[in-house]
């Protein structure tokens, strides 16, 4: 009796230690010290995970997203000097469609007037492995300057999505849609869905005459799905202020998604600063479930103090959301840095 006694008690506290160990898994943001434009997919037990480098294209390979600062890494890109696209790659992203994979991106020769999105593809089944190849520009039929690129498909159908110029010059920032022929090619003429029009989009002046044509922000569109809604989010104001922040459009999976009166724009910032947290400037993110499928993620970049501004000092962060009873998305505040959180339910 006494060695089933004490049988019992041991396995109690093994249990106990294990529980506690499991309930245990944390992190602390930010996910890597730099990182701006975070994007990420999960397909086969792997998160893939990239972010604007400017000089090259890199995944970063992982099981656990949260563990991204000790994942695989690999440069799967360099693009050649003397091109229209051998400069300031900004904002890759990575899609898996119709059993290849895909990366898109933007870059220019040095000039940023000259910003186009540029699309790369692999049939391997790991996007670490395998051989890229350039498949060259992919834009609507104007070639006007585009940014932030990025691909969804609904009711069958692919989408392109992006920032752009209304002409040849920088007047302000839109969001852009147009339909996809396939990966890698845009059919049919680009729609604007939306400009900036609320003053919380409208702040970052950089000119000496104080003109807000120049300032005016909508970029990183992102598509988020939730039974039959669609929501895109996207960042507003200038990335160099400390109000960049996400705003949204809503529609419905069955509206015409080509047709602005379709989309409704929220009349307030959905996911801004918060100083008491010490996050300035958060915006251009991603969306990811955890890996047991229950949880909805947010991936966006930050700044830790005032004024710094677009440079290195951005850094990926994560955190969970809910969902309003309308079934929008309720992305609270952003959390401080340094603190523990629960890693992604596994």
């Amino acid at each position: 009796m006494k060695k089933i006694i004490t049988t019992f008690f041991f396995l109690t506290i093994t249990l106990l230690c294990f529980a506690q160990h499991k309930g245990a898994a944390t992190f602390t943001n930010p996910l890597l010290q730099s990182g701006a434009d975070p994007w990420v997919i999960y397909q086969k037990g792997y998160y893939y995970y990239t972010n604007s480098t400017g000089g090259n294209l890199v995944i970063w390979k992982t099981k656990r997203l949260t563990d991204l600062n000790k994942a695989e890494k690999k440069v799967i890109w360099t693009p050649p000097a003397g091109t229209a696209h051998s400069k300031e790659l900004w904002a890759p992203e990575l899609h898996f469609l119709s059993g290849k994979w895909y990366m898109y991106f933007a870059a220019d020769d040095g000039n940023n007037n000259n910003h186009r999105l540029y699309v790369l593809e692999n049939p391997s089944a790991d996007p670490t492995q395998g051989d890229w190849s350039f498949k060259g520009k992919i834009g609507d039929s104007t070639n006007k300057w585009a940014i932030d690129g990025s691909v969804f498909e609904n009711k069958g159908q692919l989408y392109l999505i992006w920032a752009g110029w209304e002409g040849d010059a920088n007047g302000q920032q839109n969001i852009y849609i147009a339909k996809m022929k396939d990966p890698l090619t845009v059919t049919g003429q680009r729609v604007k869905i939306s400009s900036p029009e609320y003053q919380w989009e409208k702040y970052g002046d950089l000119h000496d005459d104080h003109d807000p044509a120049h300032v005016n922000v909508n970029e990183g569109p992102e598509i988020l799905q939730h039974n039959n809604q669609l929501f895109l989010i996207y960042s507003a104001s200038g990335c160099w202020t400390d109000y960049y922040a996400l705003g949204m459009l809503s529609t419905t999976a069955n509206r015409d998604l080509l047709d602005p009166a379709s989309w409704k724009k929220s009349t307030e910032p959905v996911f801004k600063q918060s100083p008491a947290n010490e996050v300035y400037a958060p915006g251009h993110n991603s969306f990811f479930k955890s890996p047991n499928g229950k949880e909805d993620w947010i991936l966006y970049h930050a700044n830790s103090k005032p004024g710094q501004g677009c440079g290195k000092d951005r850094s990926p962060r994560a955190q969970k959301f809910s969902w309003n009873k309308d079934g929008s998305p309720k992305f609270g505040i952003p959390l401080k840095t340094g603190i523990a959180l629960a890693v992604p339910a596994e």
